[in-house]
């Protein structure tokens, strides 16, 4: 008889107002990529990862490569635990570039700002992570940059991040402040 009915008088449940307890983890219990994941509006960890990816190279090319290395030396947090072995990695192993030729470059080359040099502004910045980074339609460019930039400065002493912040372009700064 499980289509049988034993108590009628039960009150009828939204089931969009009920939270699931398993489900519902504290933003400081989640891990980097999790934070950029849930909070960008990504459809999975590889597209977190690889959007996080694009916006670390267009920050570092803003910055000296002296800020840059002392940006690394504190994102030594795994990115997220995880058996896969594609997203084994430590949050500054995405701060690096993954291209070795470009890398390489990134550290001989001038910062691209200042003056007499090819500057990157808000428009410019924002421009390249979205088509660099291969946005997928549902997700909103600068909701996703303040994701990353949001865990990123979870993982950052105060120092660091006022550093960062003084390398952003102006619109671009005011997102990195908010996050």
């Amino acid at each position: 008889m499980p289509d049988q009915t034993f108590r009628q008088n039960l009150p009828e449940v939204d089931p969009t107002e009920i939270e699931d307890s398993r489900t519902a983890i504290a933003d400081e219990h989640r891990s980097f990529l999790e934070k950029v994941l849930v909070k960008g509006g990504f459809a999975d960890l590889y597209d977190a990862r690889d959007f996080t990816e694009v916006v670390f190279r267009v920050m570092r090319d803003l910055m000296t490569t002296e800020a840059s290395d002392r940006v690394a030396a504190e994102l030594h947090k795994e990115a997220v635990p995880t058996e896969e072995k594609a997203l084994q990695m430590e949050v500054s192993d995405l701060w690096k570039d993954t291209n070795p030729i470009v890398g390489f470059l990134s550290r001989v080359r001038p910062p691209w700002q200042g003056p007499g040099i090819f500057k990157i502004d808000s428009d410019r910045f924002l421009f390249r992570v979205a088509n660099e980074g291969g946005l997928p339609p549902t997700v909103e460019r600068e909701q996703a940059v303040k994701a990353v930039f949001s865990a990123t400065k979870d993982e950052l002493s105060e120092e660091r991040i006022q550093e960062i912040a003084s390398w952003l372009p102006d619109h671009v700064r005011e997102l990195w402040e908010q996050a």
